[in-house]
């Protein structure tokens, strides 16, 4: 289970800026024009558009694409009732998964109203400015009231996700677990632990999917709900049964499901042998389920299991529905979200997950065998499928239904609207983060004696991403750690300087690979003393997968030891980099930024290639450009002849890649300037470049780093391509960031680099 540092989790909060979201104008503000239309006076004209036509406000403004986080803070997380201001985090928190998965726009609203008519009376109020309401950690039994109350007063999508995100996920986990092992909703007998707002949620959905009344048992807190519990809200009552039976012992005979959301432990082990043959437990409190996975799965091998954690099957993740449940519903501008929706949001989860995993899917989770059966019973969060397939349905719902007000007709336009929402980039490091947990490496440091080093793997160590190899002084590296209150168990030091006999079997080896290049026995036993050198030879001999250096020392000085000890990859000429650009707009990949200062047109071919490879590595479809100042020769010069030459080689070596050149590189990234000015080129029918290969390192670095400082862009790199084994460089100075999102990307590269090698 990850591990969160206390200090950590403030300081992530408290950094400049503060908090987790900012507002970005989206029109150019920078001329005396530009302000004139964005405020007074232009800005009369859509207000007076908006007065004679109030649906204009969708046209005019950000309505559409606005939902308010809504909180009066009263049951948050497991903490409970500690107000709103001390909500308003989590709330943030929500806006940034709404922005991440579905490319929603949130504003957090905390309101210190407890009584529910005074928070109805002030959400109500806020229906001109949102295009959606999501309700949030507000506590049983008030939210139904509020919830209900709102839905009938308003004409804007709205939703306690608490209560129905776990209820439309675990519906479509349910109903995939009953048809794997042949059972029918209809006959299942269902018991229940927790009666809160979530598990109400979920019994009112499981009986819309047909599941019988009188086939529910629940228990809260104070025991079995029946027919005499005066301490209960009416939707609560409506799940007491009749039966004579007062011990969960007793209601745990014969059932086929048991769903829990209350708390840890509150399931013995042996009441799960009382269950009937192939039994289903969702387990969903969280962190700590209502038993223990490890401990269920062994009382009862033919179990099902689902919980609300990610490290076991079946995680049952709000992050889900609710952003393509909202996404779907803003973009028809649906005036609720209705059981309809709720029911197709279900059905496209439950058939998503029988549908074949994508590679890119498998990659990220390190499990080539995820397919539709037991352990695979909803899709994955980082599945790229769920908003083009849950939002769609959702949408075609609220048409069916009467609740949209405006009609999709183009559904495969409209997918692709939904996919340039957000770009690959969104999740490209989360898959990488997860396909790197799945089967950690040893990744070698050669700068320990650094503090962002010692923090970056004190994370890895702790996420799982990584086996750590930390080269440096010892009491120095435990100077620091203590000095930064960071915990290294789990990290392996090693200080050279007392690794004699390691030292000197190196230097053999090291004089064996290069006594005809100018390298005696002598001067490998001085450079085996430099941990660049140490780490390399490490790395080649099998004792770590990957190596990782360049914090304190410019790029040239840092990766000669590694070119010397392990050479570059079979039929590669010559090593380059790479820096991945992650923007709004998608991702972009640049090459070469670091290694080869002026490379030939030949030279370029090659880096054309290691590039398009590189790309591919991060599940992309390389969109090759070859950048100059010059558009298809519209002006000589030396460089553009360079890369007009290097564009046709490459077109012959490699006929199948989608490349074009040379160009500008705004020419490249507008796809709209491509077709009106460009037609002929292969990039304007393919939404432009997101790979640009520059013609010398002088463009590509100034680029990045301009990107990098001013663009709005995070930048990560630079993916050393061509070795034969994984050895990346740092920029230097990186931030613990960089390193942590650098060394994901070392044993990814090492897990495949094994696979290659058949190991």
């Amino acid at each position: 289970m990850l591990k969160i540092n206390k200090q950590d989790a403030l300081d992530y909060h408290s950094q400049s800026p503060a908090g987790k979201i900012e507002v970005v104008p989206t029109k150019p503000v920078s001329t005396q024009l530009d302000l004139a239309l964005a405020y007074s006076p232009g800005v009369a004209e859509p207000c007076l558009a908006i007065a004679a036509n109030p649906d204009d406000v969708y046209k005019y403004t950000a309505k559409g694409n606005l939902v308010a986080v809504i909180s009066n803070g009263t049951a948050v997380l497991g903490l409970g009732n500690i107000g709103p201001a001390a909500s308003k985090p989590v709330m943030e928190g929500k806006g940034v998964l709404f922005k991440k998965f579905a490319g929603i726009d949130c504003f957090d609203i905390e309101i210190d109203a407890t009584d529910p008519d005074e928070f109805i009376r002030i959400v109500k109020a806020l229906e001109p400015t949102f295009g959606g309401i999501n309700l949030e950690d507000i506590k049983a039994p008030e939210c139904f009231r509020i919830e209900t109350e709102l839905r009938e007063k308003m004409n804007i999508p709205l939703m306690h996700d608490d209560q129905h995100g776990t209820a439309i996920i675990s519906s479509a986990a349910l109903l995939n677990g009953l048809e794997v092992v042949g059972k029918s909703i209809k006959e299942i007998k269902l018991v229940v632990s927790g009666a809160g707002a979530a598990a109400i949620s979920c019994l009112r959905l499981y009986l819309a999917l047909g599941l019988k009344l009188e086939n529910v048992v629940v228990f809260d807190k104070d025991g079995i709900i029946h027919a005499g519990r005066t301490d209960l809200a009416p939707l609560q009552m409506q799940f007491a049964t009749s039966r004579s039976i007062s011990t969960l012992a007793e209601a745990m005979e014969g059932a086929d499901v048991f769903l829990g959301l209350s708390a840890a432990n509150v399931l013995p082990a042996e009441l799960l042998l009382k269950m009937a043959d192939n039994p289903i437990v969702f387990a969903l409190a969280n962190p700590s389920p209502e038993i223990a996975y490890e401990l269920a799965v062994a009382t009862r091998p033919d179990l099902i299991m689902a919980t609300g954690r990610s490290d076991h099957p079946n995680q049952v993740n709000n992050v889900l529905g609710f952003p393509y449940i909202f996404r779907g519903a803003l973009d028809v501008r649906a005036t609720e979200i209705n059981e309809a929706m709720k029911l197709a949001a279900v059905r496209a989860l439950s058939d998503l997950a029988k549908e074949p995993v994508p590679d890119m899917v498998n990659r990220a989770y390190g499990d080539n065998t995820l397919a539709f059966g037991r352990t695979y019973l909803i899709p994955k969060p980082l599945d790229p499928r769920l908003i083009t397939t849950v939002s769609p349905a959702v949408a075609k719902a609220a048409m069916e239904s009467g609740s949209a007000r405006r009609n999709i007709e183009d559904w495969t336009a409209y997918e692709d609207e939904l996919r340039g929402r957000l770009g690959v980039n969104q999740k490209l490091m989360n898959r990488i983060t997860s396909a790197a947990r799945a089967n950690p490496k040893r990744v070698v440091f050669a700068e320990a004696d650094n503090y962002k080093i010692l923090k970056a793997a004190q994370i890895l160590f702790d996420e799982g991403i990584a086996v750590p190899i930390l080269l440096g002084n010892r009491k120095k590296l435990e100077g620091i750690a203590q000095a930064n209150n960071l915990d290294l168990n789990g990290c392996q030091i090693i200080d050279i300087l007392e690794e004699d006999a390691k030292r000197e079997e190196y230097a053999n080896l090291l004089y064996e690979k290069r006594r005809r290049r100018g390298i005696t026995l002598y001067e490998g036993r001085r450079l085996l003393r430099e941990r660049n050198y140490y780490g390399s030879m490490m790395l080649e001999t099998g004792e770590a997968d990957a190596f990782i250096t360049g914090l304190t020392k410019d790029y040239g000085k840092s990766i000669v030891p590694s070119l010397q000890v392990i050479g570059v990859e079979e039929g590669v000429k010559r090593v380059a980099s790479m820096y991945i650009i992650q923007h709004k707009k998608g991702p972009f990949f640049f090459a070469d930024t670091t290694v080869n200062i002026d490379p030939t047109a030949e030279e370029m071919v090659d880096i054309i290639g290691l590039t398009a490879e590189a790309v591919r590595f991060f599940d992309a479809e390389p969109r090759v450009a070859v950048i100059s100042y010059s558009n298809f020769g519209s002006n000589p010069g030396e460089l553009p002849d360079k890369s007009r030459r290097a564009t046709e080689l490459a077109k012959k070596r490699y006929p199948d890649l989608i490349l074009d050149g040379e160009m500008q590189a705004n020419t490249a990234l507008n796809p709209q300037l491509l077709r009106e000015q460009y037609p002929f080129s292969e990039l304007a029918d393919k939404g432009g470049a997101n790979t640009l290969i520059f013609p010398n390192v002088i463009s590509g670095n100034i680029a990045y780093k301009v990107l990098q400082e001013i663009g709005g862009a995070e930048v990560i790199g630079p993916v050393l391509m061509g070795m034969r084994k994984p050895v990346h460089i740092l920029q230097l100075g990186a931030s613990v960031r960089e390193i942590v999102n650098m060394a994901s990307i070392a044993v990814v590269d090492a897990q495949q680099s094994q696979v290659s090698r058949g190991l």
